[in-house]
C-alpha cells in the first residue's frame, strides 16, 4: 500500500469537495443514512466478525463495548447523519468585515482545513461520523481505523463511497488504510505533502505516539479523567442522580465520571446515598482515605482504598474514585493536578461558588449541575464530532463542523497601491 498515492489523492478530490454545492454534500451525507438503513445485515454481519475476533483475543469488555454496532446504534448513526445535514454549512460564510481608511474592503471568509487524516480505535461509528462531518465541512478524509475493528470500517466505507459515486463526488474524498499493520500510521503521520491535519481518537498512548512521531499539526484530546466537585449547597437528590448518569450511564467513554469529590459538611448525608445508588448498577469505588476515616467505612471488594495513580486513572468502567475535601480551594486543587481538562463540573446552589469554580477550572467543558455525558458534538447541537479536542489551538472540546474550517482573507480594493 502506497501512502503517497492515497494522500495525492485525497488531495486532488478536497480541491473538488471545496467548490461543490453545499446540496450536492448534502445529498451524499442523505444517500449514506439511507444505504445504513438498507444495509443493516451486511453490516451488523462485518461487525459480529470483528466482536469474535475481539472476544477470542480477549480484548476488554470497555473495547468490546466500543467496537459493538447494534441495530439501534446503527440508527442512531443514521439519525445523527440527518442532525448534519440539517446544520447551516460552514463553507463560504463571510465573518469579520470592515472598510479600512483608505478603501480597502476586507472579510475574513471560511474554508475547509484540506486533508485530514484520522487515527482511531475500536468505535466503527467514528468512520460514519468523521467522514460525514469532512464531506459537509468540503475535507477530504483518511481513516486509519483499529485492526480489532477492520471488517466493520471496511464495509462502512464501501457505502460511504457508494453514496459518493451516486452524486459524482470522488471517491478518494474518504479512503481507508485498508491494513491493520501499524507501520502504516507512522507513515501517515509523515504524509506532510498531503495531509493538513492528524486528528488521533483513542488512548493515552496513541496521543502520546502521534505528538511525538507525526510531522503534521495534532489535534490532542480524548482523554478524559472527569471530575463533580459536591459543595456544601447543593441539592443532595438532584446531585445523585447526576453522579449517578455520569458515572453509570455509558462508563466505557471518555466523558463519564472517574473522581467524585465532596465536601465535608455534605459527605456524611451524600455519600452513603450515593454508595447505595451506584453499588446496585455495580460500581466498585477507589476511596480516599479521608472517605474511610469519615464515615467509618471497613474495606471489602466494594471499598477499597485509592492507591498511588488511581486519581490519575481514566478508569472506562464502574469503577469511581472518591475523596472529601476541605472546601472549594481543595477540590479544584485537586483537579488541576489529575484532571486531563476534558470534563468537569461542580454542583452548587452557591453563585459565587460557581463563579470561582467556573472562572478557575481550566477544562474544555465545565459543567454547572449537569452530568458530563454531555461533552458530545450530538448533545452540544453539532450533529456529531470528529474528536474532543483539550488542547487550546486550535479547537477545544467537542469538534463539528465548524472546528474543521480555517478562513482566509479576500481584500478587495479599486487599483490600490500601498504607498
Amino acid at each position: 500500500m502506497d501512502l503517497s498515492v492515497i494522500g495525492r489523492n485525497a488531495k486532488t478530490s478536497a480541491r473538488s469537495l471545496s467548490i461543490a454545492s453545499s446540496r450536492q454534500r448534502n445529498d451524499v451525507l442523505l444517500e449514506i443514512g439511507q444505504l445504513l438503513i438498507e444495509n443493516e445485515a451486511k453490516i451488523l454481519a462485518a461487525n459480529a466478525r470483528d466482536v469474535e475476533s475481539a472476544s477470542q483475543q480477549k480484548l476488554s469488555e470497555a473495547m468490546i463495548d466500543r467496537l459493538l454496532i447494534t441495530p439501534s446504534r446503527l440508527r442512531g448513526m443514521a439519525a445523527d447523519i440527518q442532525k448534519i445535514v440539517e446544520l447551516p454549512d460552514p463553507i463560504g460564510e463571510v465573518f469579520e468585515q470592515q472598510t479600512l481608511p483608505n478603501g480597502l474592503r476586507v472579510h475574513k471568509q471560511r474554508v475547509p482545513i484540506g486533508v485530514l487524516g484520522v487515527i482511531y480505535e475500536s468505535r466503527p461509528n467514528v468512520t460514519i461520523d468523521v467522514s460525514c462531518l469532512a464531506l459537509k465541512s468540503g475535507n477530504a478524509v483518511i481513516l486509519r481505523g483499529g485492526s480489532e475493528t477492520i471488517e466493520s470500517n471496511r464495509t462502512l466505507v464501501e457505502i460511504i463511497q457508494q453514496a459518493l459515486d451516486r452524486h459524482r463526488l470522488p471517491l478518494h474524498s474518504v479512503q481507508f488504510i485498508d491494513s491493520p499493520e501499524r507501520r502504516y500510521v507512522l507513515d501517515l503521520l509523515k504524509l506532510h505533502t498531503y495531509v493538513d491535519l492528524i486528528i488521533p481518537r483513542g488512548g493515552a498512548k496513541l496521543h502520546q505516539f502521534c505528538k511525538e512521531n507525526s510531522q503534521i499539526p495534532v489535534i490532542t484530546g480524548g482523554v478524559g479523567i472527569c471530575h463533580l466537585f459536591v459543595d456544601e449547597t447543593a441539592n443532595i437528590e438532584k446531585a445523585v442522580e447526576v453522579i449517578y448518569n455520569a458515572k453509570v450511564q455509558r462508563p466505557t467513554v471518555c466523558n463519564a465520571l472517574d473522581t467524585l469529590l465532596v465536601h465535608h459538611k455534605v459527605a456524611d448525608t451524600l455519600l452513603p446515598r450515593v454508595f447505595n445508588r451506584l453499588s446496585e448498577a455495580g460500581v466498585f469505588f477507589r476511596l480516599d482515605q479521608s472517605v474511610f476515616e469519615k464515615l467509618d467505612l471497613k474495606m471489602s471488594d466494594q471499598f477499597q482504598p485509592a492507591q498511588s495513580g488511581d486519581f490519575d486513572t481514566e478508569w472506562l468502567s464502574l469503577v469511581m474514585g472518591v475523596k472529601i475535601v476541605a472546601n472549594l480551594d481543595e477540590a479544584i486543587q485537586h483537579i488541576e493536578e489529575h484532571s486531563t481538562a476534558h470534563s468537569d463540573g461542580i454542583l452548587s446552589e452557591n453563585p459565587e461558588n460557581i463563579d470561582i469554580f467556573v472562572n478557575r477550572v481550566d477544562s474544555a467543558a465545565v459543567y454547572v449541575n449537569a452530568s458530563t455525558r454531555f461533552t458530545d458534538g450530538g448533545q452540544l447541537g453539532l450533529g456529531a464530532e470528529v474528536a474532543v479536542s483539550t488542547q487550546k489551538l486550535h479547537a477545544r472540546g467537542p469538534m463539528g463542523l465548524r472546528e474543521l474550517t480555517t478562513y482566509k482573507w479576500v481584500i478587495m480594493g479599486n487599483g490600490h497601491v500601498r504607498e
